[in-house]
């Protein structure tokens, strides 16, 4: 997979640093020789992390586990929500192009099913009231079959299609979809955005358990919509609330004993 990826890398301009095995993809891709568009790979990571803080687990040699550099210098810093959303939507642009229907659950992973397949992380550095840079993490499940126990709900391309896939296609999928997405970012074209994402949106409109991270009380609400600086709107019997990140976690599935579990967001 290395030599074809730094081949596409090359025909398409940017850098592809390809690893046996590294601490984080996003630690590495920090540092500043890694410009516009690059991307750092690894087929291990010893110290993956995942959002809210969780680690990242995926089986060597069968899943995808990158970072890209943006420099969306372009964007104010109070819409850096829609690099998480161009990212997300990319995701799944990519896992349509193998007829897998995906949706994303707030802010941004990727779910088939009420199971997941993809997980992305996203560190933005600011300069003034403008984006400078982005790191954009993605773990994709590509071809594991077989999971740690312990995680929740995970799927792969794999066994949601019920074949292989050649994982180096697949990256360049992705980095085309990432471009076109990008692109529209850089064209200002919110609306287009905006509608595929609620579009793709896991759980819009349904009425289901959530747990409100701020108090611990469960509920039952409604997904509404997404604002602009990333806020989840949600419809209860009392109200409308809205969430920040780490705000609100939602309910999927069941442990062993019967009790439902919450999954952060």
């Amino acid at each position: 997979m290395k030599e074809r990826l730094e081949r596409f890398a090359r025909l398409s301009g940017f850098t592809a640093a390809c690893f046996d095995e590294l601490a984080s993809t996003n630690d590495t891709a920090r540092d500043p020789r890694y410009g516009a568009g690059d991307v750092v790979l690894a087929e291990r990571q010893t110290a993956g992390r995942g959002q809210r803080g969780n680690s990242w687990s995926s089986g060597t040699g069968l899943n995808l586990t990158f970072s890209v550099v943006l420099c969306p210098e372009f964007l104010p810093a109070a819409r850096q929500f829609y690099v998480s959303k161009v990212v997300a939507l990319a995701v799944s642009d990519t896992l349509a192009r193998w007829g897998i229907g995906a949706r994303i659950k707030w802010p941004n992973d990727i779910y088939i099913g009420d199971r997941k397949t993809a997980g992305i992380l996203i560190e933005n550095d600011l300069c003034g009231g403008y984006m400078a840079r982005s790191v954009v993490g993605v773990g994709l499940n590509v071809n594991q079959t077989r999971f740690d126990a312990s995680l929740p709900n995970p799927v792969s391309m794999a066994l949601a299609a019920g074949r292989s896939f050649d994982r180096a296609e697949v990256f360049e999928t992705f980095y085309r979809c990432l471009s076109e997405r990008y692109g529209a970012l850089a064209e200002e074209r919110d609306r287009s955005i905006d509608d595929d994402y609620l579009a793709r949106l896991y759980r819009l409109g349904e009425r289901h358990a959530f747990v409100d991270g701020r108090t611990g009380a469960r509920f039952v609400g409604t997904i509404r919509d997404v604002l602009p600086a990333g806020d989840l709107v949600v419809g209860t019997g009392s109200g409308i609330r809205r969430y920040l990140f780490k705000e609100i976690e939602y309910v999927i599935g069941t442990q062993p004993d019967g009790r439902n579990f919450p999954e952060g967001m």
